[in-house]
């Protein structure tokens, strides 16, 4: 009798092999049933340690997001207010320039698109799924499609984003450059068929 998809689950949630015994569990069926490989274990291993550890730290800082938004000191509506951001445009980007004063926590909304960032003032922690980092001014960094920041301002701060768009309404901008969810985030692979044609030249 197969085994159901909900029942592997059930076996993964409850019960998951060690990376030992998936390794032993990996090298058996695949003599077993003379299975051809395009990965190596350690690569399949090392993206599903990723992957839970994304899905950890998403599932957390949602929790935490909703935690902050429900405590006696959030502020709420006042959010806007105590950060006041500025609004620039140039031939097809748009600049967002945020003020935060000290002794802040924030989490951010989730970036749908890749783009850079800018700390013109200050010094802040971000804590991001990539892990923990203090930053001070002046500092240039990107944000990837996906990110989701955990921010706590440890003096007053200037944050400058930078995105490219065609739109020229505050609203539309947002559509294009937030997601409301993680579930739809729409990440495209890079292309790197044009990094390949020039290895291939330089050889």
């Amino acid at each position: 009798m197969g085994l159901s998809v909900a029942s592997i689950n059930k076996q993964i949630e409850t019960a998951p092999l060690t990376k030992e015994q998936a390794k032993q569990q990996f090298i058996d069926k695949t003599d077993e049933l003379g299975i051809q490989h395009v990965f190596k274990f350690e690569d399949a291993w090392d993206f599903i340690e990723y992957k839970r550890k994304q899905k950890d730290f998403r599932e957390t800082v949602t929790k935490f997001e909703d935690a902050i938004n429900k405590h006696e000191n959030s502020l709420g509506k006042n959010l806007h207010t105590v950060n006041p951001t500025k609004h620039s445009f140039a031939d097809g980007q748009y600049i967002r320039e945020i003020h935060n004063p000290a002794g802040l926590i924030l989490v951010t909304k989730i970036h749908a698109k890749t783009h850079p960032f800018f700390l013109m003032k200050g010094k802040m922690t971000i804590v991001t799924e990539e892990g923990v980092e203090e930053i001070s001014a002046p500092y240039q960094g990107i944000t990837k499609a996906g990110v989701k920041r955990v921010i706590q301002t440890h003096t007053d701060c200037v944050f400058i984003t930078v995105h490219q768009t065609d739109k020229l309404s505050i609203e539309e901008i947002e559509e294009e450059v937030i997601a409301s969810s993680f579930h739809k985030l729409k990440l495209t692979v890079p292309d790197t068929k044009h990094i390949k044609r020039l290895i291939q030249e330089m050889n």
